[in-house]
């Protein structure tokens, strides 16, 4: 499985840098229109950055706009992300505008078009021997997980779409995600849990 899993990491690799490279210059007015519009809306800074895992764990910083506003309670904590997000932020996530930044993770090599969702680098020792091989390929923008539920599923249903993806990694399958996805964001489908701005945190599977 090594040796076919990295023949076709590298032509995922080609595929990327050919519809990124593209795309990033027809989007490049997009980008500056949402950056300005954040701005006005948030402002300074623009973007979101985090650091998350990315091929075999190793961190990355993830690149998004900005879509809470920092607000702080009597303590100095941010407050729930759904006291924090305004109507115009709500709108950027309903269609993944916040993610297009992202495409410059990709053309890092840092992520890939498609793969398992980039999470948080505390999860890393939650996961099971199982939950961790979706780290045996670059995160993705959208994933196998996400046009099968996204945000509406459970952890353990994410992490089993994501596992099934690595062990049936193909380009075709890639295409497939894809266009799924564009289909998706246009129809606003599985953004959030219901009751939440964000879905919940992963706190580990039950054993």
């Amino acid at each position: 499985m090594s040796q076919s899993l990295s023949c076709t990491n590298f032509a995922k690799r080609l595929l990327d840098l050919i519809l990124v490279i593209p795309a990033i210059f027809l989007l490049a007015p997009v980008l500056v229109l949402i950056g300005i519009l954040v701005y006005i809306n948030f402002g300074s800074p623009v973007f979101f950055t985090q650091q998350r895992p990315g091929l075999s764990g190793k961190a990355f910083r993830l690149l998004k706009f900005r879509t809470l506003r920092n607000l702080y309670d009597s303590e100095g904590q941010l407050i729930p992300d759904e006291k924090r997000i305004t109507p115009f932020g709500k709108f950027l996530r309903s269609i993944s505008l916040d993610e297009l930044p992202e495409l410059i993770n990709v053309l890092k090599g840092e992520m890939s078009l498609v793969g398992p969702r980039p999470l948080l680098m505390k999860y890393l020792r939650l996961y099971t021997p199982k939950q961790a091989q979706r780290h045996l390929v670059k995160p993705g923008i959208s994933g196998w997980a996400q046009v099968n539920g996204r945000n509406t599923i459970t952890w353990e249903q994410k992490f089993d779409f994501d596992i099934w993806y690595v062990h049936n990694l193909s380009l075709w399958l890639d295409l497939k995600i894809i266009v799924i996805t564009l289909w998706k964001i246009i129809r606003r489908e599985g953004i959030s849990q219901q009751g939440q701005a964000t879905t919940e945190e992963f706190k580990g599977s039950q054993q």
